[in-house]
Formats: C-alpha cells, structure tokens, sequence
C-alpha cells in the first residue's frame, strides 16, 4: 500500500524528532555515517507508518507497536509517509524544503526545556509562511519530568502557540523512548491531519526530495541498475514506462558567449516504483516514493539530483535562473529584519530546491534575484527567502513568484 500522506516531523535539534519516528515507523532515519556520528538529522529522512485500528474498542495504534498476536483484531486506516526534518540551525534550509512537500507536520518540543526554544520558534513560523495548518503538537520526554513540570511546560507551549496557525493543535504527552501514549498521538494524526484531495488528471510532477545510486561496488555491468529518485507526486500518476524529464536538469559544462552556464533537461524512462514495503505498478500523489529509472546512476550519486523537478514533459515549464519574487518581510519580536537592499545575498527556497541568488532589482514590495543555480517554479508558487545575519542564513522573508 503506498502511503497517502506526507508529515512533516519538526522542532529543535535533540528534542525527540528521530526517536518518535522510531517508535512511530520501526525505522531509524539517522542512516548516513556522518548523522550517526553526530546524533543529528542532517539531510531529510523518511520512513513510513500504518496507522491501525481495534476492530472493537476503536483504539488507534501505529503498526509498530501492535502485539503480533493480536494483529487479526486490528484493520489498517491509512498509510503515513513521515520526513524527519533537521532541527540544527545551521540546516534551516534543507528544513524548508522538507515542509514544502508536507501536508501536515508534527511539532516535537522537549517536556525537559524551556518552550520555546530557537529552533522550535523557527519551525513553527515555517509552517506558518507555508501555510501548513493541520498540525499536532508532541510533548516529548515527559519521562523526564515530574507532573508539575511537565504542566507548566504544557502552559508554555500553549502560550508560546497562541496567535499562530497551530494555536488549536492538539498536545499530546508522549515519551518516544517508552512508546508512551502513542496510541493517542496516532489518534490526534487522525483526527487532525486529514488526507487532501488530489488532482490526478493533470501530468505527473514530483519533487526529487533524495537521489540515489544503488548499485553496489563490483557489480557485473549488465546488472547494474538506474539511478533511483526519491520524493513525492504533487498530481498526476506515474507508471511503468512512462517517458519523463527531469528540469533543470543538468548543468552544461561549456559556456554560452556570454559566460551563461545553461541546463540540460534530463529525458529518461521509469523502469520501476517503489514505496518501503514493495513495488508499485501505479504510483498516486500522496506519500513518499522511489522512483527507478533509465539514467545514468553516476547522476543520481549523493543526493546530486534533489531540488529538481520529474514530471511528465507536457505538463513542466520552463526553468528560471532570475526569478522575480513578489515578498513580504517577516516581522517577530526580537527579530531584527531592516528592508531588503540591491545586490544582497539571499537563499530561495521553492519545491525541494534552494538556491543562492544576488538582489538585482527592487521595486514596489518585489525583488528579482540573479541565481547561482536555476531552479524549477512555477507561476504563483510560494517561496521562502532567507537572509545571512552573523553566521548563519536566517528565514526572512515569504511570497510568491511572479
């Protein structure tokens, strides 16, 4: 079954994040040697859950956590795709992309900590310039406090939520490591985070969320496999055989007159469909996907391809490489955010791509941006624009392209 909607997991760095959807998935997504290393989320990690209920007392459960012997007395409600976002402040960006392919998102803060702290306030504002509105608010870690210090936090949380789009979210104690009202949490998914209607009769689209080569060293040649594409369709359906592109695509290495780099639209074919659990004939929107293809894993290596965009030729426009941005600049307290001023460094985020970009014009609440890389949008999507304060690029403004 594939997974019918992606959740955003969010919040500050060590607030539980990796370790709820453990407990969720039965998976870890701290996969990559340098993440193990560090206890971080460093690049998006996914995994997915079934959501399952008691055929009698109507009580939810992730499948993880059902008894084995006792599975015949539960049916499936629904598949749940979950990324696990970063919560380091220095990997805010990957974060943006993570939540502009979400249709919900669970914000995790630590019962052991002050709410809010920095990341947990910037994620929340995420969710907020993207307009994510199903949200469910997890109380992790109440195993490490006593009852009076797990209500205040409680309070803190509900004060700290007031005024934003999740100030109605629903919060729920949970402690990841014991498997703790989990039941509960898998209720409030439900109840909260519903499935969106999709529109499957326009062409395929899909955000490249990760890229992969999984062939193995010293595999015999006529053996090996595509490049594998991991993300999400947007609309559309994709199946077997399907010719798609993939925009922008590649990077020419030889240079027009003018010194311009241009992009090299990528034509290649699915050869397979996959989800965590098997193969897929048909893929739907909804949920994460692998995506196996004709091309060159050599392309596909390291995550080289995520930030483009795979859909169906007919239905994709074209690239830009100096998009104009009609913005609105972030106002918080304790946030210092002066106007934005010509030839300013920013970092667009927009689809699972981000790019670096030079202010090169400014009129009338809009600005165009000159980018190092191009990237794939879309008339009327939303943006994110962040702006380097001290040592770090900081979201600072949201809008739309023109």
């Amino acid at each position: 079954m594939q997974a019918q909607v992606n959740i955003g997991m969010v919040g500050h760095v060590d607030h539980g994040k990796t370790s709820l959807t453990k407990a969720l998935t039965g998976k870890w997504t701290d996969t990559h040697s340098e993440e193990l290393k560090r206890g971080i989320t460093i690049k998006i990690g996914y995994a997915d859950v079934t959501i399952c209920k008691h055929k009698k007392t109507g009580r939810f459960l992730p499948l993880a956590q059902v008894p084995k012997e006792e599975k015949a007395d539960w049916e499936t409600v629904r598949r749940v795709s979950f990324l696990d976002a970063p919560g380091h402040e220095t990997l805010m960006t990957t974060m943006i992309s993570a939540a502009n392919i979400v249709d919900g998102a669970l914000l995790v803060i630590a019962a052991n900590e002050t709410c809010p702290q920095p990341q947990t306030a910037e994620h929340l504002m995420v969710l907020d310039v993207l307009g994510i509105k199903n949200v469910v608010v997890v109380q992790n870690k109440i195993d490490l406090v006593d009852e009076a210090k797990a209500i205040e936090n409680y309070k803190q949380i509900k004060a700290f939520l007031k005024g934003s789009s999740a100030e109605k979210a629903p919060i729920i104690p949970i402690s990841a490591n014991y498997n703790s009202n989990l039941d509960l949490l898998a209720e409030a998914i439900e109840k909260a985070i519903p499935t969106p209607k999709r529109d499957e009769t326009k062409p395929a689209k899909m955000y490249v969320a990760r890229s992969f080569d999984i062939n193995r060293p010293g595999q015999p040649i006529d053996a090996l496999n595509g490049g594998v594409l991991g993300g999400s369709l947007i609309c559309g359906t994709l199946k077997l055989g399907d010719k798609i592109q993939i925009k922008p695509g590649a990077i020419r290495k030889e240079k027009e007159k003018d010194g311009k780099e241009t992009y090299l639209p990528l034509e290649l074919t699915v050869t397979s469909l996959s989800t965590a659990d098997g193969s897929l004939d048909v893929a739907h929107p909804g949920g994460l996907i692998g995506v196996g293809t004709s091309i060159d894993p050599a392309l596909t290596k390291g995550d080289s391809l995520v930030g483009n965009i795979l859909g169906i030729p007919a239905g994709l426009a074209a690239v830009l490489d100096a998009p104009e941005i009609e913005y609105t600049l972030i106002k918080r307290e304790g946030f210092d955010n002066p106007p934005l001023k010509m030839s300013e460094p920013l970092v667009i985020s927009v689809g699972t791509a981000t790019s670096l970009g030079i202010i090169v014009k400014l009129k009338g609440g809009a600005c165009t941006l000159k980018l190092k890389r191009a990237i794939y949008a879309e008339k009327g999507q939303k943006v994110a624009l962040s702006r380097r304060m001290g040592q770090r690029w900081r979201l600072s403004a949201f809008g739309i392209v023109r």
